[in-house]
């Protein structure tokens, strides 16, 4: 008899969709999954861009097949809610840092609101060490642990607005939308440069990713407080559900079979510019498309292999 590897049993069932999580704080996006994993019993699942232990909020999470979709909102526009306390600066850029420096705070909301703006537009940011990003395959928040601070590579991101909410003469609370691989630390931590006062950020929440709100997120208590798995389950959405931001645009049997396949089409009923997503009468949502020109679309990312055609 001939005795083969033993199969490493898996956990779960291919459970397919989208949750719409609202991350506490005090746990890292990692522990969120795996929690609404185990809760909902599903095998495959992959979240959609690290949020920091102490910031709360959305945090769409992808399960099965769905999670080819984890890129696309990765690489999609953020909104936040911050609070920046100014006088201290910290080691991480935020509260879970040991303060570094004190330094006394005398800044008028007049000046506050006079320097976010500066803030606004396209440039280069310098990642934080206490991140995710790895060099030579070693992330940095381990090498800044070790006491170590190496060079790192600016990247080019955009805010594209930046709010005043509040000022009360220490801690500033703001809004504000940005690309993807923005970091509000680093953020806070320039505006207590601009400011000379120093600073960090105390509170973080996110608000959005591409056109997906926190308003319409479950937390982890809600998702617990359900029966069981099935009635769990029922909480997901479709990765079309997910992006109905977006315009609807339907193609006919033949225009999709060619968009399918890599190549522009003609399209009626489409929006002078922006990405659309894609349905066909035949077999239902196909993807996401870019509009060019002369009434045609170009495929995306489609449903067909969840990756960028583009």
């Amino acid at each position: 008899m001939r005795l083969g590897r033993k199969r490493k049993q898996s956990f779960g069932d291919p459970v397919d969709g989208i949750l719409l999580l609202d991350k506490p704080a005090g746990i890292t996006s990692n522990e969120a999954l795996q929690r609404a994993r185990k809760l909902l019993g599903a095998r495959k699942a992959g979240h959609t861009g690290s949020l920091d232990p102490i910031a709360t909020g959305l945090l769409p999470l992808c399960f099965g097949s769905s999670t080819r979709w984890s890129g696309y909102f990765l690489g999609s526009d953020k909104s936040y809610k911050a609070t920046v306390r100014l006088g201290e600066t910290t080691e991480t850029g935020d509260s879970e840092g040991a303060v570094t420096t004190r330094r006394p705070v005398n800044v008028s909301e007049s000046h506050v609101r006079s320097i976010l703006q500066e803030f606004v537009g396209t440039r280069l940011q310098i990642p934080p060490m206490y991140s995710a990003i790895k060099v030579d395959g070693q992330p940095l928040y381990k090498l800044a642990r070790q006491g170590k601070e190496i060079a790192r590579e600016p990247r080019e991101v955009t805010v594209h607005n930046l709010d005043f909410q509040s000022y009360d003469g220490r801690d500033i609370e703001l809004t504000l939308r940005c690309s993807s691989g923005f970091y509000v630390r680093t953020l806070a931590t320039e505006i207590g440069e601009k400011l000379e006062t120093g600073g960090h950020v105390i509170a973080l929440r996110r608000l959005g990713v591409a056109g997906l709100v926190v308003d319409q997120a479950l937390t982890l208590d809600d998702l617990a407080q359900l029966p069981g798995s099935v009635e769990r389950r029922a909480c997901l959405g479709s990765v079309g559900e997910a992006l109905d931001h977006l315009p609807a645009v339907e193609l006919s049997v033949d225009a999709a079979f060619y968009l399918c396949r890599g190549q522009s089409v003609r399209a009626s009923n489409l929006p002078g510019e922006g990405s659309v997503r894609l349905y066909s009468s035949a077999t239902g949502f196909l993807g996401v498309g870019v509009v060019g020109p002369q009434g045609t679309v170009a495929p995306e990312r489609l449903v067909s292999t969840g990756t960028q055609t583009g």
